[in-house]
């Protein structure tokens, strides 16, 4: 039966190598739970809630790309669209977390729709390389600063907007300990080392007294809440300028994201037949991510692990996904892991993103400059939007000026002409 479902022969697996490559990838991402349910939270979305919604949107994406796409992708919600969902489109843009699930859902509802039909090429081609990875590494950035400032290690100064923060301050202090932690297991190549530093750090803040144990809930108390999340998105705001420009913006990084990574994710098992069903499989679960109560889910990196553990079809996804109801027998302890044992996570993180920096060509002025505005004003507007708006409508002015037209396709003047437009309409709208 199984054999049937997911073809183990015709692609030289077994269930066990299946299973165990599952298991392997599960303890790789796990860490996503309280990461990106600590970010929801930034947003308004209970820590308790965003935990459940995080464990169960992994669980769907996972389901979709193990039935649907057959390959061993591991779908949850990604670092960074986070970052976007929360800090820009609910904090930066004035939407409610219910209206930015409304966003979230829409722009699954977009992406299904290029992911079915030629769009997806389309608008793959119509980007500039450099801008695509410009974004990935501004984000990176981003995700860096958001680590530094939730770990202490950055905070507010009235004369210059950000200082160094009070290193006598214990938690300062346990966030730079478990930070080289973290990055020590990670040089090692540590199995799960994310999910040991987040252990490890929380140990530390519990031996200094940092933890607060009445944050300690029940289960039944945070399923409670979460019944105010699933299914919340707000709609009140669908025919406004800013719900469209926040799902236009959505949109275009989880498409671009997604492409890459499933892309490269194929091949590396040797599988490209995959590509066009497994980005389906991806375009559907954001969908259920608006549904569930979480920013869009990737396909992560960390999938490598189980691939590389053996894992060739979609009963490796489906492991890990049925491993994920696992994580909720620990949902009245994982509120109390403090910042200190998050922070590392998301640093570390944007160091990886920021590698991306070398695939941009640095040589060609038009390319590096529209790519260095993204990569510089990301983090410095704390804004993932207008920080793409900048270099997306630089390129084509700086293409023309040095008559290079022939460079930039016709798309990319739309979508540089809607970013235009939301500038406009931003400034009328504080006059």
């Amino acid at each position: 039966m199984l054999d049937k479902i997911f073809q183990l022969k015709n692609n030289n697996t077994t269930f066990k190598k299946e299973v165990l490559a599952g298991i392997v990838s599960f303890f790789t991402i796990v860490y996503i739970v309280v990461v990106n349910a600590s970010i929801l939270s930034d947003a308004g979305i209970p820590l308790e809630a965003g935990i459940i919604a995080t464990v169960l949107t992994s669980i769907a994406g996972c389901f979709i790309m193990g039935i649907w796409g057959n390959t061993p992708i591991i779908l949850v919600p990604g670092m960074g669209v986070n970052a976007l969902f929360t800090y820009t489109i609910v904090l930066g843009m004035g939407l409610s977390w219910q209206e930015g699930l409304a966003v979230v859902f829409v722009s699954g509802i977009l992406f299904t729709i290029i992911a079915f039909t030629k769009l997806a090429t389309i608008i793959s081609e119509s980007i500039p390389h450099s801008l695509k990875e410009a974004i990935t590494v501004g984000i990176g950035f981003f995700l860096t600063f958001i680590g530094l400032q939730k770990g202490g290690i950055v905070v507010l100064s009235e004369e210059t907007y950000v200082s160094l923060g009070d290193f006598s301050d214990s938690s300062v202090l346990l966030t730079v300990v478990t930070l080289l932690i973290t990055v020590s297991l990670f040089a090692k190549k540590i199995p799960g080392n994310f999910l040991i530093s987040i252990i490890i750090g929380t140990f530390l803040a519990a031996i200094f007294d940092d933890l607060s144990f009445e944050k300690t809930t029940n289960t039944t108390e945070a399923f409670r809440s979460y019944f105010d999340v699933i299914g919340a998105m707000s709609f009140d705001r669908f025919i406004d300028l800013t719900f469209w420009t926040a799902t236009f913006s959505l949109t275009m990084v989880i498409v671009f994201e997604n492409i890459g990574l499933v892309f490269g994710q194929v091949h590396m098992i040797n599988r490209p037949t995959t590509y066009k069903r497994s980005l389906q499989a991806n375009a559907m679960s954001t969908i259920t991510s608006g549904i569930l109560g979480s920013s869009p889910t990737v396909s992560t990196v960390e999938s490598a692990a189980g691939m590389t553990a053996g894992g060739r079809t979609g009963l490796t996804s489906i492991t890990t996904g049925t491993l994920f109801l696992t994580s909720l027998l620990f949902l009245p302890f994982i509120k109390v892991i403090p910042d200190s044992a998050i922070a590392p996570i998301l640093i570390l993180i944007g160091s990886l993103m920021i590698q991306n920096i070398q695939h941009i060509d640095l040589e060609d002025f038009s390319e590096s400059f529209p790519a260095f505005l993204i990569i510089a004003l990301i983090p410095l507007t704390y804004s993932i939007v207008d920080g793409m708006a900048f270099g997306f409508i630089m390129y084509p002015v700086l293409k023309i000026i040095l008559n290079r037209k022939q460079d930039v396709k016709m798309p990319l003047y739309f979508i540089a002409f809607l970013f235009l437009m939301n500038f406009f309409f931003h400034t009328l709208h504080y006059k």
